[in-house]
């Protein structure tokens, strides 16, 4: 029998505790059985030390080839310095998804167990252009733009999961009644994809009451379609719902490229103290196997790990036990047997 080939993937290890998680995730991928050929990069401070560019060509080439990365966390000065190395991504790749599922795993108690929600939020649009500039000193202006191409084809892979996958409603999340005109075409997307798709509720709610609502009762959503900021604000909410940002899975996907990352900070504070917990790259991580059409090695590793979390005998300190990254990713090995 053939070998099965490997899979090229971009490995960005990013900043703090990158490494160290990395290292942890790539020795249980490996372990799967499943091939893969790594090809590692600095990516922000680290990356303009050495190359002096915060994202070096190769690195652009290497995602290009690939089609597929892995990233860890990179630091994004606040106020100053480079641009948001994540955000320089998305919007060169055109990774117009940004897909976060938020669950919980077993074992860890929360104000809210069961939570089971997806978040898709527009990747390349809104604010997060980055169009800002000085009108006159002490005036600041910042351009915020709306497509009817993005806003469509977000709402199209909202519906288009949600049926895939059995999810049973849609909302829309929204501040049409203030930005009637860019909020308002959002919606006008979205109300005309819903058409295509009646065995799915479709819904509407504006932000500000979306926020308080998930805090209330957050099983009454199930897929929320969002703008870029509303789902990065949002998604974020959601995961302190299930135990925070250490623990969820996050991914950038467009048509041609798709970019797994833990979605979490660098954590400069406990780098390089083999303490810090790989749970959410390794989460990303088994996205990354499900797109890669690596189904059996992606519920292999789930299965590892809820049985880890469930055990609750090799935790790290952040949610309650004393493991290091590396004993954790021991226990998880040796779950998978």
């Amino acid at each position: 029998m053939a070998e099965s080939k490997a899979h090229k993937v971009t490995l960005i290890p990013g900043d703090g505790i990158g490494p160290e998680v990395t290292q942890a995730v790539v020795r249980i991928l490996e372990a799967t059985g499943v091939r893969f050929e790594w090809e590692r990069f600095a990516a922000g401070a680290e990356a303009f030390e050495i190359f002096g560019e915060y994202i070096p060509a190769a690195l652009y080439q290497s995602i290009e080839r690939n089609g597929v990365a892995l990233k860890g966390p990179v630091a994004t000065p606040i106020g100053g310095g480079f641009k948001s190395i994540n955000v320089t991504l998305r919007k060169r790749f055109d990774l117009f998804a940004n897909f976060r599922p938020i669950k919980n795993l077993p074992g860890l108690e929360t104000h809210w167990p069961g939570v089971d929600l997806i978040i898709v939020r527009e990747n390349t649009e809104g604010e997060y252009l980055g169009l800002e500039h000085e009108v006159v000193p002490g005036v600041v202006e910042a351009i915020k733009v709306i497509t009817e191409k993005g806003s469509t084809r977000i709402a199209k892979f909202a519906f288009e999961y949600a049926r895939k996958h059995g999810r049973k409603k849609v909302h829309s999340i929204h501040k049409a009644n203030i930005m009637k005109l860019s909020d308002g075409l959002f919606l006008r997307c979205a109300r005309q994809v819903a058409e295509g798709f009646p065995d799915i509720f479709y819904g509407e709610h504006i932000i500000d009451n979306t926020c308080m609502q998930l805090v209330m009762n957050p099983y009454q959503y199930d897929t929320l379609l969002l703008e870029n900021l509303y789902g990065d604000i949002v998604s974020d909410l959601c995961a302190g719902l299930v135990g925070g940002l250490g623990l969820v899975p996050g991914a950038n996907l467009g048509v041609n490229c798709a970019i797994f990352e833990a979605v979490h900070g660098s954590a400069p504070d406990i780098a390089g103290k083999d303490i810090a917990n790989p749970t959410a790259l390794l989460q990303s991580a088994v996205l990354m196997l499900r797109h890669l059409n690596e189904e059996a090695a992606a519920d292999r590793v789930h299965k590892a790990l809820e049985t880890v979390y469930a055990e609750r005998k090799t935790l790290t300190r952040d949610v309650g036990g004393t493991a290091g990254t590396s004993q954790f990713a021991d226990a998880v090995l040796k779950a998978m047997g």
